[in-house]
């Protein structure tokens, strides 16, 4: 997902985590190496079936 940073997140453990770019990529498939940001881990994999 892009966002027009800045961008402050709050992560489920309560920490914080900023970026001051002027887009950021979040990771919502949260196999990003850089989680919460995206690193394109999930190209070439596909998507998770629900349930």
């Amino acid at each position: 997902m892009l966002v027009e940073g800045p961008v402050e997140v709050v992560l489920d453990d309560g920490s914080t985590v900023v970026s001051d770019r002027f887009t950021v990529a979040l990771c919502l498939c949260r196999r990003s190496r850089t989680f919460p940001w995206c690193d394109t881990s999930h190209r070439g994999r596909g998507r998770r079936q629900p349930g």
